[in-house]
C-alpha cells in the first residue's frame, strides 16, 4: 500500500532483484519516487513483506535533498506506534536512494474515497471519525516523542493529507511518510503536481513559508475532517484563476452544510477550531483535539471499532485486492527458489526436426558454406511389457522346485 499514488506504466520491470529486497509488484510512482511491494529476507531465513520506495534519480543525486531526505529519514526510524507506518531501512544500492517501510494491506484515505464514489458506496460518518481520531493519536505520539535527554525532537509531518493516512483491512489506521515530508519542501525540485497535492491541505503559515509547529498539522488533518463530512473539496482553482497556494494562504473555510448528525453543531465547532487561520486560535495539541473529538463521538453515540470498520472494507472493497496482490507474491516467491524446470518423462522421443521452408520473395534463405552436422537420434524405449524369456524362468524354478520336492517324498517312503 502507498501514499496517494496512481499506478502508472513501469519504468523497471518487476519482479526484480533490489538488495536483499525481491520487488514483485510496482503499486505507484509519484514526483520523487517508484513505489513496490517487496519482499525482504531476515537474518534467520524467514521473510515478510515491505514497501520500497526508490527515490527518483534526480533527487538521488541531488546532495542537499539526499542529505535532509537521510537526516528526516532516521528521525522518522525512531517512531514505533500502532498509529504510525514504520520505517525499517534506508540506504543507497546501485546508487538508488531508498527507503524501506511497513506493509500496509489496503489503501490510503483517497484511493477509499475513490471507491466509495464508483462504487455509490457512502463511507459512513462513524467510520470517518474513527479515521480522524487514529490520525490524531498518531500525531499526538510523534508530537510528543522526545530524545535520550527528554528533550522534545520536534517531530512535524508537514504532509498530512489523504494520500497518507493508510486504511488496512483490518481496520487500522496509520500515517506514513514522516521521513519525506520536509525533504518534500524542496519545491524547486518536484513536480507541478506534487506541490498542488500538498497545497491542498497546507495551512495559512505553510503557504505563507513560515516555520511551522505541530499545529500546522491539525490544520491538515482539519481539512480532512471539513471534507469527509462535506462531500467535496474544501479548495479549489477555476481554470484561470488564481493560484492554489494563494487560496490558502486566505484560508477561507464555507460552513458544513446540515447532515442531520446527533449535536453536530458541537462537531461543526471542532472542525472549526481546527481550521482557525491564526494557529494561536486552535487546539493547543493533537491530544487536545483527540479529547473533545471522542467526547462529541461517546455523546452522538458514533463510536466505531477498527474491527466493525474492516468487516465493511472487506466486504466492500477487499476481495479482489488482496486476492490479486497475494498471487503476485506467491509469484516472486516461487522466483526465489530458481527458474522453474521443465522434465521430460523418460523414454519420449526426441521432436522431429523442423522441416525447411521454402524460400519467398519475402524471406530470404542463405545457403550456409559447411553443411550441418547430422543431428544423432536416440531411440526410446518402446513401451511394451517385457520379454518373454523373463518371466518364463521364475515358472522354470518353480517347476524344477516342485520336482525336487516330489523326489525327496517319494525316497523318504521308499525308506520306511
Amino acid at each position: 500500500m502507498t501514499s496517494g499514488l496512481q499506478p502508472n506504466a513501469p519504468t523497471t520491470a518487476a519482479p526484480r532483484t533490489f538488495g536483499r529486497y525481491q520487488l514483485f509488484d510496482r503499486v505507484g510512482a509519484g514526483g520523487m519516487a517508484e513505489i513496490y511491494l517487496a519482499r525482504a529476507k531476515t537474518e534467520l531465513g524467514g521473510a515478510r513483506l515491505v514497501v520500497v520506495k526508490q527515490i527518483l534519480p534526480n533527487l538521488s543525486d541531488n546532495e542537499k535533498f539526499a542529505d535532509m531526505l537521510i537526516s528526516e529519514a532516521k528521525l522518522a526510524a525512531r517512531l514505533n506506534h500502532a498509529n504510525v507506518v514504520q520505517v525499517f531501512d534506508l540506504g543507497r544500492h546501485e546508487g538508488v536512494l531508498f527507503i524501506a517501510m511497513e506493509y500496509i494491506e489496503g489503501f490510503d484515505l483517497n484511493e477509499l474515497l475513490r471507491r466509495c464514489a464508483r462504487s455509490s458506496i457512502p463511507l459512513p460518518v462513524d467510520f470517518a471519525l474513527l479515521i480522524v481520531m487514529e490520525a490524531l493519536r498518531g500525531l499526538s505520539y510523534a508530537h510528543r516523542l522526545s530524545d535520550e535527554s527528554g528533550g522534545p525532537l520536534g517531530i512535524v509531518h508537514r504532509d498530512v493529507s489523504p494520500s497518507n493516512v493508510l486504511i488496512s483491512f483490518e481496520g487500522e489506521v496509520k500515517l506514513c511518510d514522516f521521513g519525506i515530508a520536509r525533504a518534500n519542501d524542496m519545491a524547486d525540485l518536484l513536480s507541478e503536481d506534487v506541490i498542488k497535492g500538498k497545497a491542498s491541505y497546507m495551512s495559512p503559515e505553510q503557504a505563507r513559508g513560515e516555520a511551522l509547529d505541530a499545529r500546522a498539522d491539525l490544520f491538515a488533518l482539519g481539512i480532512i475532517l471539513w471534507e469527509l463530512l462535506s462531500g467535496r473539496k474544501l479548495y479549489k482553482v477555476l481554470d484561470g484563476g488564481q493560484q492554489l497556494l494563494d487560496v490558502a494562504r486566505r484560508a477561507e473555510v464555507p460552513p458544513i452544510a446540515p447532515r442531520g448528525l446527533p449535536n453536530e453543531d458541537k462537531l461543526h465547532a471542532i472542525v472549526s477550531k481546527a481550521l482557525a487561520r491564526d494557529r494561536d486560535d486552535r487546539f493547543g495539541s493533537a491530544q487536545a483535539m483527540l479529547r473533545e473529538t471522542e467526547d462529541y463521538v461517546a455523546q452522538a453515540r458514533l463510536v466505531a471499532s477498527p474491527i466493525r470498520f474492516g468487516e465493511w472494507l472487506r466486504d466492500n472493497f477487499g476481495e479482489n485486492i488482496i486476492e490479486s496482490r497475494r498471487s503476485r507474491e506467491r509469484a516472486a516467491k516461487a522466483m526465489e527458489h530458481g527458474p522453474v524446470a521443465i522434465l521430460n518423462p523418460y523414454g519420449t522421443p526426441p521432436p522431429p526436426l523442423a522441416q525447411p521452408q521454402a524460400a519467398s520473395a519475402d524471406r530470404l534463405v542463405k545457403p550456409s558454406p559447411i553443411p550441418p552436422a547430422p543431428v544423432p537420434r536416440i531411440s526410446a524405449a518402446p513401451s511394451v511389457a517385457p520379454p518373454a524369456p523373463a518371466r518364463l524362468s521364475l515358472a522354470l524354478y518353480l517347476a524344477i522346485g516342485a520336482g525336487l520336492g516330489l523326489v525327496a517324498i517319494i525316497v523318504i517312503l521308499a525308506l520306511r
